[in-house]
């Protein structure tokens, strides 16, 4: 495979241990988690101590072939700020890390000041979880069209997973319009298999918004292997606003409870709805080019013992 592949959506975490709407989520053993009342697979069973490492992830990294990925951050993980600093700064070229600013907690625009002057280059809102049971935070607030425009001046980019469909598609027009040299990568491929998922994906016909695909798989976890109707969702996508505009992202590693890492992309890489040049650019080049990425590593395949 000559292509360098890009992850533009993945997790890391040392253990999960927080609160999210009131219930808990908290690393368990064996993979599993308590997850808002209810024991889940987090992990795979494997990973016995529920620390979801750099490296173990960069092992499933070289085997899968790929030479970077965007370290995202979700509430249900809990803040991870200062074991992603400490990554960002151990593989400079094989991570992007994305602080986490907590709009919940008060003075959350002096925690992104924090965020930018400790080197982070991109910040992550998961704004999906911004309806929140008392009150909804609205992303055009003015603390957050604040920490918006440190962002713009600074060249921080903006990762942000919206609510389904059109929710906060108005909110996100005010911003782009405001803040037009705002790089923003948009997650969960505007959540595709939600009514309305059309309306995120149109936000990429502005040049300083992209799409990300992380957790496509799950979306589609219904039909499984090989995602079908996912690649049908990639291809209509790319007629709305170019496939130079969609980046590949796996959602590590709460997709590989289902499938391996590699499958996590290889249905994109052995479908026949799609040409070498579009797997091309889904998969590495349109993500290398977003996130300035300037040493990708190469490669080398490692036959299994099965071959």
């Amino acid at each position: 495979m000559e292509m360098k592949i890009v992850d533009a959506h993945a997790h890391l975490w040392l253990r999960q241990d927080t609160v999210v709407e009131g219930k808990e989520i908290k690393t368990l053993d064996n993979g599993k988690s308590m997850f808002m009342g209810e024991i889940r697979q987090m992990l795979p069973p494997f990973m016995v101590d529920g620390r979801n490492t750099a490296e173990v992830f960069l092992s499933n990294m070289d085997y899968a072939q790929v030479s970077a990925a965007i370290i995202t951050q979700e509430y249900i993980d809990g803040l991870q700020n200062d074991y992603l600093l400490e990554v960002q700064q151990k593989y400079p070229d094989r991570f992007l890390c994305c602080g986490m600013v907590d709009v919940r907690e008060e003075e959350y625009l002096q925690h992104a000041e924090q965020l930018i002057g400790q080197g982070f280059k991109a910040i992550k809102l998961p704004a999906n979880r911004f309806l929140l049971p008392d009150r909804r935070v609205y992303l055009t607030t003015d603390d957050l069209m604040r920490i918006f425009g440190m962002m713009e001046k600074q060249q921080i980019i903006l990762s942000i997973d919206l609510a389904d469909g059109a929710t906060q598609v108005a909110e996100m027009k005010e911003i782009i319009s405001e803040f037009p040299s705002l790089k923003i990568a948009i997650g969960h491929f505007g959540m595709v298999t939600r009514p309305g998922w059309e309306e995120q994906i149109k936000l990429a016909l502005n040049s300083n918004v992209m799409i990300e695909s992380g957790g496509i798989t799950w979306l589609f976890n219904d039909e499984f292997y090989p995602f079908k109707g996912a690649v049908t969702a990639i291809k209509e996508a790319a007629a709305m606003v170019g496939i130079e505009k969609l980046m590949w992202g796996s959602d590590y590693p709460r997709t590989i409870t289902a499938i391996t890492y590699r499958m996590s992309y290889d249905f994109v890489l052995k479908s026949d709805q799609l040409s070498d040049e579009e797997k091309t650019k889904f998969l590495g080049t349109n993500a290398e080019s977003f996130y300035c990425f300037n040493h990708l590593v190469s490669l080398p395949y490692i036959k299994n013992m099965s071959e």
